[in-house]
């Protein structure tokens, strides 16, 4: 019995921990330089992902049917936001992720459900909460390879129009820090 009390307040605190109100925690950016800087290794024993001079790909099946492919959105920024129907954060971040992809022509967004979900349960969900952007779910056990396995949620990978990974927050983002980071991103390109 103690066990089990054990393992079940073991996953309320991991639960509490993967999806809490803190503020963004920033991935380091790798140098312009090319030299390469130390860092933890990934989760889960994984080789390495998305770094700011790699092209991560992303070809997943959405929740429509259509067939989403990174490399096809050359030219534009994407947004990739990990998230889940249970995050109170993910929840809040939607509208302005959605505005936001509604309202620049060079901005896109793609939603990567990371969750064990059924379809059917997710359509119904967004019927409730719906989004202008396309949603896809992931598989939690074998999540997109050129990506690092998310820490916590919600996470979003800003990805630049040349297809190199400008910025990935960990925790919530606005429309507004979308906007501040991609002209960050042109001033240091500029």
């Amino acid at each position: 019995m103690h066990a089990i009390r054990t393992l079940t307040t073991a996953v309320a605190l991991l639960a509490l921990a993967a999806c809490s109100r803190q503020a963004p925690v920033e991935a380091p950016a790798a140098p312009a330089t090319g030299a390469e800087s130390a860092a933890p290794p990934p989760p889960q024993g994984r080789p390495a992902a998305a770094s700011s001079r790699e092209r991560p790909a992303l070809r997943i099946t959405t929740l429509d049917g259509a067939t989403y492919d990174l490399a096809a959105h050359r030219g534009k920024w994407v947004v990739v936001n990990f998230w889940a129907t249970w995050c109170a954060p993910c929840l809040k971040e939607m509208p302005e992720l959605s505005a936001l992809h509604s309202m620049r022509e060079d901005v896109e967004v793609i939603g990567l459900a990371y969750e064990e979900i059924e379809p059917a349960d997710l359509r119904a969900f967004l019927d409730k909460r719906p989004v202008t952007y396309p949603i896809a779910i992931v598989d939690t056990y074998d999540p997109p390879a050129d990506f690092d396995t998310p820490r916590g949620l919600p996470m979003t990978v800003l990805v630049a129009p040349d297809g190199r990974v400008a910025k990935q927050v960990l925790g919530p983002v606005t429309a507004a820090s979308i906007e501040q980071a991609i002209a960050a991103h042109a001033a240091a390109q500029g």
